[in-house]
């Protein structure tokens, strides 16, 4: 069985988002081993330079790759969109053949550090607008079990 692991950097605050992922974490049981794992964001200023904010990047990027646990699939805006029919082959039929473990990361309010973004097999957008972290989070964990749900060929797709 597959390790899937969602890694975030910074606190959930949200108590129904919280309670939303718990529901898709127990969905996913039967289909993989599902981790979710939040990490701190780096503390910054009140009004963070550029140079503040890369090194915070950094420090970041730093815990991500001692967290992750598998091939790392980056969530940016400069990621591509996948339908729901193609993310379902990447997480089914093209990661398992790669690794036995995967790892999607959401970064901070910030983004993600450059350097992580370009170690990663993949850039992955959710769309072109933007979302909270904690409401991204629920939205990436629906569809990983939509995923499942497509490969298994159950109606829950449409």
């Amino acid at each position: 069985m597959m390790l899937v692991q969602l890694l975030t950097v910074g606190k959930q605050k949200e108590p129904h988002l919280t309670a939303a992922q718990e529901v898709y974490q127990k969905r996913l049981t039967p289909f993989c081993k599902f981790e979710f794992t939040q990490l701190p964001a780096v503390r910054l200023s009140d009004k963070p330079s550029e140079k503040e904010i890369a090194r915070a990047l950094s420090q970041e990027a730093d815990a991500i790759r001692k967290a992750a646990k598998g091939t790392l699939i980056a969530l940016c805006i400069e990621g591509k969109q996948l339908s729901s029919e193609a993310f379902s082959e990447l997480l089914t039929q093209t990661l398992p053949m790669k690794d036995s473990a995967v790892t999607f990361v959401i970064g901070s309010s910030f983004g993600l550090d450059p350097a992580l973004k370009q170690e990663a097999f993949r850039r992955m957008s959710m769309s072109e607008m933007t979302f909270p972290h904690a409401l991204a989070s629920v939205m990436l964990m629906e569809q990983i079990y939509r995923a499942y749900q497509i490969d298994k060929g159950t109606g829950y797709h449409k």
